[in-house]
């Protein structure tokens, strides 16, 4: 069973005389991620390294240090530590000494993962898929609508008319989101379980 945060946390190290700041929280959406990111990172920092995942979306960075030793070490203890729907934020001011890459590597996991884990962690609910098709004059209103729900989207695909939504979404609001979409839409918008 995933686990979500219950609120943000965060986690201080320091590494052969580099400072690492960890910061973690829960988010919804990729939108919601990417906003938590730009609102924290340190630009008078060496580096802001980052990764999220919201179901089956998932994104990361390496913020200049070298490829594979930031950004996929983070979303690797994601992953580890069976979270979803969260955003982990590593910052490091440099302190002169080079870790290698496999330092590296371990430090921005593992200062992840400590972070993940000394936040207070929730059971995620259940959640089964559904998709449908989003009028592009509704999408906005319709996305701003998905945490009423605690929908999120695992896939978005564009059409001339539109979006093709996959959500995932707890079995008990599907009913609720489904009336609801057909009211935004009026009548255009059908939400369906995924077979």
């Amino acid at each position: 069973m995933p686990f979500g945060l219950q609120g943000a946390c965060e986690y201080r190290e320091d590494i052969r005389k580099s400072r690492f700041l960890a910061l973690a929280a829960p988010v919804a959406s990729a939108e919601e991620a990417q906003a938590f990111i730009q609102q924290h990172s340190d630009l008078g920092a060496s580096h802001n390294c980052w990764a999220w995942r919201c179901g089956q979306q998932y994104r990361f960075s390496d913020d200049g240090e070298p490829g594979g030793t930031a950004g996929r070490p983070i979303l690797a203890a994601i992953d580890n530590q069976d979270c979803d729907q969260v955003v982990v934020l590593v910052i490091r001011w440099y302190g002169g000494i080079q870790l290698g890459t496999g330092g590296l590597a371990r430090a921005y996991g593992g200062s992840a993962a400590k972070c993940l884990q000394g936040g207070e962690r929730i059971a995620l609910l259940a959640r089964i898929q559904a998709r449908c098709h989003v009028p592009f004059a509704e999408l906005a209103r319709v996305k701003a609508r998905l945490g009423e729900w605690q929908a999120v989207i695992e896939e978005e695909a564009f059409d001339a008319d539109g979006a093709l939504l996959q959500l995932a979404l707890p079995v008990e609001c599907f009913d609720e989101a489904k009336r609801q979409l057909a009211d935004l839409g009026r009548g255009r918008i059908r939400l369906e379980l995924v077979p």
